[in-house]
């Protein structure tokens, strides 16, 4: 693998086929098949590690403190010390812990060895006290960073062409069943790329099969531990009712109201990103004492628990729409904004993936809808996820699949109304975000000075 798969001599860009026929291409699947086996066993150890500092410091921490469980208040002093960490991380530490969140799932290649510590630091303070952010950013960028030094340590020349695959397929085994399947894993890996054609082709080959074997290695340690498989799950989603007109008519108003929130979101995220990163330590504090105080004012306000607006959210979608329902209009709406905020402020300053708190927010808004005539709460669940993540993340496919997929077979019944909801709220989307003076061309990201 020392040159590029099936390359002639002063070729930049060989023929995919060429290359796929090629014997260093087959030697490049027997790579990735064995790099999937460590990588996921790491991706696996690294969500394990991140449960259990949730854990360490919301529950038992309090406890051994002499607390009878945990205070309201309990959350502002742990979110300033996960800015304390994280900004002392993306300051101090090479790579800046990683890309900011703020620009949404944009991939920019594998990082440098060096740059792999500061964003698992980064990750775990963030995640693991209490941020409003996902996993799945640092699980792409660790998967795609610890593939290509693995095989450097053993072929050092290996051609960039072969190392984009090798990362690739190191993000495929990282996120291998995080999002509930690994075929949903690599449409977001594959849309977030924008790869197409063969290009895709070379790539797609070896992603879905370290992708294959890190799920199987996600599902031996996780009965072999008894943690579980740490995957995006739903268990006993209520059968929506069929679709009606006037379901259709609350899919446009659900994408709507998605695009303009979700704009909102990132337009505000990005401004505090600009003002905050000069002094990214002391700011990244009070950006951890905002998200921590949002928390307390929920759980004033509703009686509910704090932890409902911290964290990515993956774990609570389940019990939301379980007890969603029983929940009031009035928590459920400060509850959206809550949450919303607090995923703004996270956004702007901490490390983590966008993409469960998007699907939390839009679960949630869709709930709060369902109290309305004519929406029932499956349909509307699944329509705010897939319109919010759409407009959070731009990618239409994974924002439908992430919605129907999660809910089983409700979610054959609801995929059109999904659809209707993800498009609207992915047209208007764009139109929001169109730079004045630049036609119909969607805003770009936009690069804080930590990224």
């Amino acid at each position: 693998m020392s040159a590029e798969p099936g390359a002639a001599a002063g070729t930049e860009h060989p023929d995919p086929l060429v290359v796929v026929r090629s014997r260093r291409y087959v030697v490049l699947l027997v790579v990735v098949a064995f790099l999937g086996v460590p990588v996921s066993a790491a991706a696996f150890g690294f969500l394990a590690l991140v449960h259990k500092i949730e854990s360490l410091t919301y529950d038992d921490l309090p406890r051994a403190l002499g607390f009878d469980g945990t205070p309201l208040w309990w959350p502002v002093p742990l979110l300033a010390l996960a800015g304390l960490l994280t900004g002392l991380t993306i300051r101090h530490l090479p790579g800046s812990g990683g890309s900011s969140p703020a620009d949404g799932m944009a991939h920019s290649g594998a990082p440098a060895a060096a740059e792999l510590p500061g964003i698992a630091l980064a990750a775990l303070t963030s995640l693991g006290l209490g941020a409003v952010l996902g996993p799945e950013a640092p699980l792409i960028a660790l998967g795609g960073g610890l593939a290509v030094y693995a095989v450097r340590l053993v072929r050092p020349g290996i051609a960039p062409s072969a190392g984009a695959m090798v990362a690739a397929a190191g993000s495929f085994a990282a996120v291998s069943t995080l999002l509930g399947s690994p075929l949903l894993g690599a449409f977001l890996l594959m849309e977030a790329s924008g790869l197409a054609g063969m290009t895709l082709g070379l790539v797609l080959v070896p992603g879905l099969l370290a992708s294959g074997v890190g799920s199987l290695i996600f599902i031996g340690l996780g009965s072999w531990t008894g943690l579980g498989t740490y995957s995006l799950a739903l268990p006993g989603v209520p059968h929506p009712s069929d679709p009606t007109l006037a379901g259709f008519g609350w899919a446009i108003v659900l994408g709507a109201a998605a695009a303009f929130a979700g704009t909102g979101i990132k337009r505000l995220s990005l401004a505090l990103r600009e003002r905050t990163g000069r002094r990214t330590v002391p700011s990244t504090v009070v950006m951890g004492l905002a998200v921590g105080v949002l928390a307390l004012l929920y759980a004033e306000s509703t009686g509910q628990d704090a932890s409902q607006v911290l964290y990515s959210g993956q774990d609570a979608l389940g019990p939301l729409l379980a007890t969603g329902t029983g929940l009031s209009l009035a928590t459920l709406l400060t509850l959206l904004v809550c949450k919303g905020l607090a995923y703004c402020v996270s956004l702007s300053s901490f490390r983590g993936g966008p993409i469960f708190p998007s699907m939390f927010i839009g679960a949630t808004g869709g709930l709060a809808l369902s109290e309305l005539p004519g929406l029932d709460a499956t349909s509307g669940f699944a329509m705010g996820i897939g319109a919010m993540c759409v407009a959070m993340l731009r990618l239409p496919m994974t924002s439908v699949l992430l919605a129907t997929l999660l809910l089983g077979s409700a979610g054959i019944t609801v995929m059109p109304l999904v659809i209707v909801a993800v498009v609207v709220s992915y047209v208007l989307m764009l139109r929001l975000e169109r730079p004045p003076g630049t036609g119909d061309s969607p805003a770009a990201p936009v690069k804080g000075p930590d990224s």
